[in-house]
């Protein structure tokens, strides 16, 4: 499969999204075998997401991220370029402010939110470092970053299994469930994601300090937190 790049992807994955918009929570409760909600969980403990903060869920897709801060008491923003995806969030009826926008040119004011959440999208962005300029753009000094997606485990043993179940099994269930060209997308796209290294140093970049990243189920999905300065 060949993956798409500047404003083709752009088209291409907002398009995608659009499509699976309607089996998109199903689907990655199958694909997780549940344990996206958990993970979504540790994000936002990690980011210490509390009562009366407001909160930037951004690529917010169906609100899962949405519903778990705003469950906390924090005020919630659920920015998406997907129409269909936010349609999907207005849906679950969260008391949450859902917009449609484009992640490197956000609609919210400088400085003023406390924590910016992500949940598996970052390898759908066209380019990175502008991304990270607006969550650092947004922050409030002090303000936190909690960013989930996919990853590829280290370990050689690990590694061939997991590469059994999200290269082969993820692709086949899609087809059959979804959309067969979607889920061939998802595990290919962990190609976009730069090594921890790279990330960090593009974090460090934009203005956030402390960065560091969380592995989850031996490897094979991380969060990277910071703050920004």
């Amino acid at each position: 499969m060949s993956l798409p790049t500047g404003q083709e992807k752009h088209v291409a994955v907002r398009t995608m999204f659009d499509r699976i918009a309607p089996r998109y929570d199903m689907m990655n409760r199958l694909i997780s075998l549940g344990l996206d909600q958990g993970w979504r969980r540790v994000a936002l403990d990690l980011a210490q997401v509390g009562e009366g903060e407001r909160v930037l869920d951004l690529a917010c897709g169906t609100g899962d991220l949405s519903e778990a801060a705003r469950a906390r008491g924090a005020t919630v923003i659920g920015a998406d370029f997907a129409r269909e995806m936010l349609r999907g969030a207005r849906a679950r009826e969260i008391d949450a402010e859902f917009t449609c926008a484009d992640a490197a040119r956000l609609p919210i004011a400088t400085a003023s939110v406390d924590v910016v959440t992500c949940g598996f999208a970052l390898r759908n962005f066209v380019a990175l470092p502008e991304v990270f300029s607006e969550i650092a753009r947004v922050l409030k000094a002090g303000g936190r970053i909690a960013l989930i997606d996919a990853d590829r485990p280290k370990s050689r043993l690990v590694r061939f299994g997991h590469s059994l179940y999200f290269d082969r099994f993820v692709p086949w269930l899609g087809a059959r469930l979804s959309d067969r060209d979607a889920y061939r997308y998802l595990p290919e796209s962990t190609a976009y994601l730069p090594p921890a290294e790279e990330l960090f140093a593009m974090l460090d970049k934009a203005g956030l300090q402390q960065v560091a990243k969380k592995s989850l189920l031996f490897g094979s999905a991380q969060i990277l937190t910071g703050v920004r300065g």
